[in-house]
């Protein structure tokens, strides 16, 4: 019965005047800084928008739809570096994701000893701090000859298919898949790695209580309670591919004719910035500026649908 008395002259004493001047301070700091990265996203959005205003109005959705890039004579269509884009990010999230997790639940469910789990868990970090451009170097000199005589088999047995009807000659999507997989590995075993850390001991205890194999507490109990984290990696390793410039752009093969083939050049939009901004005057710059906005629409949908199914997720488990 004392302690209410003391409760109320706690909760309703008068706070210093320099601790309300701090705190309405840092709150009116954040409101700042949190504006100021609004307004620069904006700003950014405004300026390739503007930029890419007059090859929206001399090509419209038809630069979505073709595939000629001719500066000489001012044509131009997107579709190859879209369908690059597009195609390139999705294999390798298809590739990278069971790998990513996979070795994260190597990592953190006891079965190695420690010292071997920390460290993998380093050399995974350490693989995600290694330069694009020395990335692009290792894939042009010792990751595409490697893996040639695979694709040339991959050609001479399914070469029926149309994903692979075109043999592989060297830079190529297919090397540029590898390569994304290798970059975007990192992510999605760390986000995964740490958002299975931070599943509580209570649920492990409880699944193996009632039977469980290590296995069936895995896939029904571990996996489900942190699939909200693992999607959120997952879908930041996609922004991450889709936005991948440099080390793309030195094995893929920079090719603007479409093909279906995985084995044959192609292009991303990232590359067709990066090889072809510096040099392009008149239509040229705002055909890709208008490929540049293409690619933040594309971005933004990305996070908006990973904004969704982590809201979904979290609400489910």
């Amino acid at each position: 019965m004392t302690s209410a008395p003391h409760k109320d002259q706690f909760t309703l004493r008068r706070r210093p005047a320099s601790d309300r001047l701090i705190d309405s301070g840092f709150r009116n700091l954040t409101i700042v800084l949190a504006s100021f990265v609004a307004i620069t996203l904006l700003a950014i959005f405004v300026t390739v928008f503007q930029g890419a205003r007059e090859a929206m109005h001399e090509f419209g959705l038809s630069f979505l739809t073709t595939s000629s890039w001719n500066p000489v004579d001012n044509e131009y269509g997107a579709f190859t570096a879209i369908y690059g884009t597009l195609v390139s990010s999705i294999m390798a999230l298809v590739i990278a994701v069971p790998l990513g997790v996979g070795t994260a639940i190597f990592i953190t469910e006891n079965l190695i000893p420690l010292r071997w789990r920390e460290v993998i868990g380093v050399m995974v970090e350490l693989l995600a701090a290694i330069p694009s451009v020395v990335l692009g170097l290792w894939a042009i000199f010792v990751m595409e000859p490697f893996v040639r005589p695979f694709l040339q088999f991959i050609y001479d047995t399914l070469g029926w298919l149309p994903i692979f009807n075109s043999p592989p000659q060297g830079p190529g999507m297919a090397p540029a898949i590898i390569i994304l997989v290798v970059m975007i590995l990192p992510i999605i075993t760390s986000i995964s790695r740490d958002a299975l850390n931070q599943v509580p001991t209570e649920l492990r205890q409880g699944a193996y209580g009632v039977g469980s194999t290590r296995w069936v507490a895995i896939l029904n109990v571990i996996l489900p309670a942190a699939v909200s984290s693992i999607m959120g990696g997952i879908m930041l390793a996609l922004g991450r591919a889709m936005g991948e410039t440099m080390a793309v752009t030195m094995i893929i093969g920079n090719s603007n004719n479409f093909s279906f083939s995985l084995l044959a050049p192609g292009n991303t939009i990232a590359s067709m910035l990066a090889n072809q901004f510096g040099e392009a005057d008149g239509v040229q710059v705002s055909a890709l500026l208008y490929a540049a906005l293409i690619l933040m629409v594309l971005t933004l949908t990305v996070n908006i649908i990973a904004q969704w199914i982590i809201k979904k997720l979290s609400l489910k488990y």
